[in-house]
């Protein structure tokens, strides 16, 4: 029986916590992949622990909280929450395992490029002494052991931090004065100080070629008799606890956002334990203690090796030199339309722009508001921020505009995850600065990404406009690819107006002449968009879809691209991550095809191609196709207007579609497998480097 028959409502789909498992296989494979540098490798096995770390956190923990509840209902994927716990506890745990050999390998691997890892016992004399000198002058001043007795209970142990487990024994006394409770073991933990490096170069000969570093935790483990005068350590281990991180906020009731969210930031120390690490041999006694105070009997993970393998995304900084263990360095080139003229706005007056991050540079946004601010013709500047850099120069553009008497009004997103205590430093910042801070809709993350800028030209007001795939973020555009729409269209800037109008005061939007947003209609556009090309299918006229964008599991939308593959659409899915539509399947999805790209930049730009009878439309969004933008978020699609715009987008999305070496295409069973390898071969990222093969005067034909 073919799938789409089949009354098991859950074959059509895949679950998307799966999905997200095999999409970090797919960022561990770039650190497996030898052709991978070794460097570069040690940077992507990073990643993978930092987002096995989100995910735990924020996705398993909230399917342990249905668990909790009772809750046995199962979700369009054909999952209850304790089956979907098991097999991802089961998956999670395979992963992981996986994770550590390739650990073991890179460092294999390393050592041969003479960079190494070393345990204490490995030093030679001058590094043991260095090490000594370090722990004693440096560390150990930081150190804070913990008893944990009948007098002292177990103290907070925070999330995500790397912590040692001691067993001890006291000293032998006289035999007479020995009672029995005392030849019982002693526990006590040690955090291991965040704010010290945890890799430490060692001193080597000025002719050695060698590298080599120690962790700080061996040196701890080393020394950690300093810490207990008194008592012997029987075995000290590492471990490690995850915490549920989901804020719990009352918007409605909450008299101010930003003090509710700082409250619920306190209460984040104390969330639920959701996984504990534990170093493989861990002294039987420890492990009891843990496992009683986290009161976790599954989510248990025995590492072996170094827990949290996150640091390694320090290491190509720690280590000097070898070009050749490194991506070859790339210098964003500066938008060739802002090279005509060092005036942005009569540039936009003739023209759009779009820029290409990180092949073009980011530094096109910063300079464009950096001469709002200085422009004293400019009379507001609104934008959005979620996520900002730690020392963002749009922020400090922001602040001077505000001194230098312009309006300037920033909606600072207070709820972006993990970015929170970071985006209320900002908010205090830009306030202090005279700046109008406004913190979004109740019940709603402003995920929107628009900056407008209003001039004075004559008797008229000029809106010159940026709309945004990703986060204002120097530093992440340097890392990220997104896409940024400079325009002056008078229809755009009218709709930017409406928008910030929306956001800060009562206004409601009767009518859009270019945007549309969510929660209020962007689905619904969607799917009537889908729905035409379906009806262009039908009637024989040229009918495609292309979608780019990071996840895809809203069930509605996956239904409306199922039907419209069987109306006869064929469907191009450019998906990074989260995938729940499951493609090939007979009378179903057989005209739909899903590719991952996982490489050297973070595919973050989320752009929608229609064909619409041979009259192509083009959209930018901040949203992708998932139920909690498209209902939960404010979020923003805009429409690219000019056609020599248009077509840059356009043969973007063909550097993705031609990729045949990082492309994964995604398989009936939920399975990624590699792109048929052709020739010559295509790897979309560094293709775009060269500028020309996206930036086109002429306007490509999709194939």
């Amino acid at each position: 029986m073919a799938l789409a028959e089949n009354k098991n409502k859950g074959s059509r789909y895949l679950n998307r916590d799966l999905s997200w498992v095999e999409f970090n296989r797919r960022v561990l494979l770039e650190a497996k992949d030898p052709d991978t540098p070794l460097l570069e490798r040690a940077k992507f096995l990073s990643i993978v622990s930092s987002n096995l770390d989100e995910f735990m956190s924020v996705r398993v923990a909230g399917i342990q909280d249905q668990i909790r509840a009772g809750y046995t209902k199962t979700d369009f994927t054909g999952y209850t929450p304790a089956g979907l716990y098991k097999r991802l506890i089961t998956r999670v745990s395979a992963m992981v395992g996986e994770q550590y050999r390739t650990f073991r390998d890179l460092t294999r691997q390393l050592a041969k490029e003479h960079i190494q890892f070393l345990k204490y016992e490995e030093l030679n004399s001058t590094q043991r002494k260095s090490m000594e000198t370090y722990y004693h002058d440096i560390i150990f001043p930081v150190l804070t052991p913990m008893a944990v007795d009948q007098s002292r209970p177990f103290p907070l142990v925070h999330t995500g931090f790397v912590y040692l487990a001691v067993v001890l024994a006291r000293d032998p006394l006289p035999a007479q004065g020995l009672e029995e409770e005392e030849r019982e073991p002693y526990f006590a933990i040690v955090q291991i100080p965040s704010n010290l490096s945890r890799i430490i170069p060692l001193p080597h000969h000025s002719n050695s070629k060698k590298q080599s570093f120690i962790l700080i935790e061996e040196v701890i483990q080393h020394h950690i008799h300093t810490l207990f005068s008194g008592y012997t350590p029987l075995a000290v281990h590492q471990f490690r606890v995850t915490r549920n991180a989901d804020l719990a906020l009352d918007e409605e009731g909450a008299e101010d956002l930003l003090e509710e969210i700082e409250k619920e930031l306190r209460k984040r120390r104390w969330g639920a334990p959701v996984r504990l690490e534990i170093q493989k041999g861990i002294h039987p006694y420890a492990l009891e203690v843990l496992r009683e105070e986290f009161e976790i009997t599954d989510a248990i993970f025995q590492i072996d090796g170094p827990l949290d393998l996150g640091f390694l995304g320090k290491l190509p900084s720690a280590v000097k030199g070898y070009p050749k263990l490194r991506y070859p360095q790339i210098e964003p080139v500066y938008p060739r339309e802002f090279e005509m003229s060092e005036d942005y706005f009569e540039v936009l007056k003739q023209r759009d722009v779009l820029v290409y991050h990180p092949y073009e540079s980011f530094e096109a946004v910063t300079d464009f508001i950096t001469q709002a601010s200085e422009d004293p013709a400019v009379m507001a500047i609104k934008m959005t921020l979620y996520r900002v850099s730690g020392n963002s120069p749009l922020i400090q553009a922001l602040a001077r505009a505000a001194e230098a008497g312009k309006q300037v009004t920033v909606v600072v997103e207070l709820k972006a995850r993990f970015d929170e205590e970071r985006n209320i430093a900002w908010a205090r910042t830009l306030e202090k600065a005279g700046c109008h801070v406004v913190y979004g809709l109740v019940g709603l993350k402003t995920h929107a990404k628009i900056l407008l800028v209003v001039r004075q030209e004559g008797r008229d007001l000029t809106r010159y406009v940026h709309v945004g795939t990703g986060n204002y973020n120097d530093i992440t555009a340097k890392l990220y690819t997104d896409i940024g729409l400079f325009t002056a269209d008078p229809a755009i800037g009218e709709d930017a107006s409406q928008l910030f109008n929306l956001i800060t005061g009562y206004s409601e939007a009767d009518h859009w002449k270019a945007f549309t947003l969510a929660p209020t209609g962007m689905k619904d556009r969607l799917f009537s968009l889908i729905r035409r090309e379906a009806e262009h299918a039908a009637a024989g006229r040229p009918a495609r879809i292309i979608a780019k964008m990071n996840s895809l599991s809203n069930q509605e939308m996956i239904d409306e691209l199922y039907e419209a593959s069987r109306s006869g659409v064929n469907i191009d899915l450019i998906v990074r991550g989260v995938c729940c539509l499951r493609p090939g399947i007979e009378g179903l999805s057989e005209r739909i095809r899903v590719v991952s790209i996982v490489d050297r930049f973070l595919e973050h730009s989320r752009i929608y191609y229609f064909e619409n009878g041979g009259k192509p439309e083009v959209w930018l969004s901040s949203a992708d196709w998932m139920t909690r933008n498209l209902t939960r978020r404010l979020e923003l699609m805009c429409p690219v207007l000019n056609d020599e715009t248009r077509t840059t987008l356009m043969q973007v999305l063909m550097l993705s579609l031609a990729d045949n070496v990082k492309a994964k295409q995604l398989v009936q069973n939920g399975k990624y497998v590699p792109a048929v390898r052709a020739h010559p071969p295509r790897r979309s990222q560094f293709d775009a480097l060269d500028i020309s093969k996206w930036k086109k005067e002429s306007t490509p034909t999709p194939t």
